[in-house]
């Protein structure tokens, strides 16, 4: 969510000359201070070098799955594949034809390596240009960026102090309770005036501020759900290292479980109604959160809230009806709660939200509520099995889009697709194949017809593109469940690289992953806590022009104002450079769906 930002607030680390820490626990090197003067020259000389690079994703490929690079538009019309342990050329292959590509004003050609299956680290190699970032083919390639993009939640705990055995070098103090909120005026009923005090513990911070919000929390929290949910081979072995680990649930549910916990204490017991947000009334400044003391509230119920909220608790009602011995009457607690907010949306259909005077946090605005009502009857159905919903749904009405927070009518889709086989008569089976396949047909001839080799056109970077780029590719893994077309997975597979590496940026967007990845998000605990590299596995927004965050940034310019360039890696940007939930929940979902679907050698 956009965070905008008081002049002053912005601070450069600790720059003193600090001794290396080396962090316990997971994945986790060494620490060290960061240079103020480099961040600022950083962006510029990055556009630069960036233009005259091998575009590659960083960390590398499965064996089974499609392969390319980026070249720049050079002479050369072959490309090598070379061993980086012996040095040894292993695969030469033709550059396609130079194309162009609107969004970073940039003429590029394309190499494809699929054949190369060998597990090592290679590099690409093209004559007149520097050998790329090296890279691993190796089965295992995804597993520990999927394990931190899932941990990147943990590290955004509310109400947790964060110890040394589970955050290393990142530890920190319990901040924001919230045992202690007022129900603002806007939110206040006869059962609950206004400065009525409620608890309201738990959940994750938004994004790079310290509040939280309903809406921006439904389609994140939905989607860990769904990747378990689709892809529980990934996860039921996995060791996240939180402090929940070995209780018998896995641990992507025990993480997703402290923020649905907090969400059900977002309900008004009294009539089923959700508040929108529980926030400041101020966003914070560059503080940990220990140190951010202003009283919370929670603020209006809406109806886009109430939808959201019973869209996720009637998936989470299924996803842990397994786990009853583990979570006594969970499941059941779930799907009452969401039947209780529908029942409110119904009686309220049209609340949207109103930003209070005094209130000045984001505000998760959203006044079409088609696409809510949609999702929420589609959830309650899979999971209720009663047909009124279904009915309620009007599924010829609704067309499919690339998810996001405004717009989450494919996640029905999305979940009506997985469960196809289970639904009852009533149900289109054809209608909801045909709604995932127009959408993933679109995107693929997009990639198709596209320089990079992305199903992003120049009209996708907006405010988190990133997230943009990794809902087509949810999209595109639904379409492949559904007809089993390989160009589909390939397509996934060709964001997945984007966000990794093959892009115009010429750089890794997600924190500790790659050999030149975003250092310095706009994330208020990454940049307080005095230590060099940020906290790994956040998803930064990504390149748009809009630069809605100049004027903050002083002297600290973009690179470029094309839309596929106009990024910049300093903790001033918010508009292209803040982490979020709702962009990191399809990084997880998308590296999970690569790895179960990817054809084993």
């Amino acid at each position: 969510m956009p965070v905008f930002i008081m002049p002053g607030f912005i601070s450069h680390r600790l720059t003193s000359a600090l001794a290396l820490v080396c962090a316990s626990g997971f994945l986790f090197g060494c620490a060290t201070p960061k240079d103020p003067a480099a961040t600022t020259n950083s962006a510029a000389s990055s556009a630069v070098s960036s233009v005259a690079a091998i575009k590659i994703n960083q960390l590398g490929f499965l064996p089974e799955s499609a392969k390319w690079a980026v070249i720049p538009d050079v002479s050369a019309t072959q490309f090598h594949i070379i061993n980086v342990a012996t040095d040894a050329e292993i695969y030469t292959g033709t550059l396609s034809a130079a194309t162009y590509w609107d969004a970073s004003d940039e003429r590029v050609k394309r190499a494809d390596f699929s054949s190369v299956k060998m597990p090592g680290e290679y590099v690409v190699r093209v004559d007149g240009l520097a050998d790329s970032f090296s890279f691993r083919i190796a089965d295992d390639v995804y597993r520990a960026l999927n394990t931190a993009s899932i941990k990147a939640f943990y590290f955004n705990r509310n109400s947790a102090a964060l110890l040394p055995e589970h955050a290393g070098v990142y530890a920190r103090p319990l901040g924001h309770p919230d045992t202690h909120v007022l129900v603002h005026p806007s939110a206040a009923s006869s059962t609950r005036p206004a400065g009525t005090v409620i608890s309201s513990p738990k959940g994750w911070y938004d994004a790079g501020d310290y509040n939280k919000y309903i809406v921006n929390s439904g389609i994140a929290t939905y989607s860990l759900l769904a990747a378990y949910e689709h892809f529980p081979e990934i996860f039921n072995q996995q060791h996240l290292n939180i402090p929940e680990s070995g209780d018998a649930i896995p641990d992507v549910l025990n993480e997703t479980l402290w923020n649905l916990e907090w969400m059900l204490s977002m309900q008004d017991p009294h009539d089923g109604g959700v508040y929108h947000k529980l926030t400041n009334k101020r966003f914070d400044g560059v503080v940990m959160p220990h140190e951010a003391t202003s009283e919370r509230f929670v603020v209006q119920k809406t109806t886009a809230a109430a939808l959201d909220f019973a869209a996720v608790m009637a998936a989470a009602s299924r996803v842990l009806a397994p786990y009853e011995k583990q979570l006594p009457g969970m499941s059941a607690k779930m799907l009452a709660a969401a039947e209780s907010a529908w029942a409110w949306a119904v009686a309220n259909p049209s609340v949207i939200y109103k930003q209070p005077d005094d209130i000045k946090t984001g505000e998760y605005g959203d006044r079409e509520l088609v696409d809510e009502f949609f999702w929420a009857a589609a959830e309650l159905y899979i999971t209720s099995k009663k047909e009124t919903y279904y009915t309620a749904m009007k599924p010829a009405d609704i067309s499919s889009t690339v998810p996001s927070w405004g717009d989450v009518r494919s996640l029905g889709w999305i979940s009506l697709a997985h469960h196809r086989a289970n639904l009852s008569a009533v149900a289109d089976q054809q209608l909801i194949a045909a709604r995932i396949n127009a959408l993933a047909t679109d995107l693929q001839s997009v990639w198709v017809g596209s320089a990079y080799g992305v199903t992003l056109q120049q009209k996708d970077f907006k405010w988190g593109s990133n997230s943009v780029a990794l809902g087509q590719a949810m999209v595109l893994v639904q379409a492949y469940r559904l007809n089993g077309k390989r160009e589909y997975l390939n397509s996934a597979q060709a964001m997945l690289d984007y966000v990794l590496g093959r892009n115009a940026m010429d750089m890794s967007f997600v924190t500790g992953f790659g050999h030149k990845s975003t250092l310095h998000p706009h994330h208020r605990p990454s940049e307080a806590d005095g230590i060099a590299e940020p906290i790994p596995g956040f998803l930064a927004g990504g390149p748009q022009p809009g630069q809605q965050d100049q004027s903050d940034c002083g002297s600290v310019l973009y690179p470029s104002k094309h839309a596929a360039t106009s990024y910049l890696d300093h903790w001033c940007s918010y508009a292209s450079n803040e982490i979020a939930i709702n962009w990191n929940a399809p990084l997880v979902y998308v590296s999970a769906a690569i790895q179960a679907l990817t054809p084993k050698p």
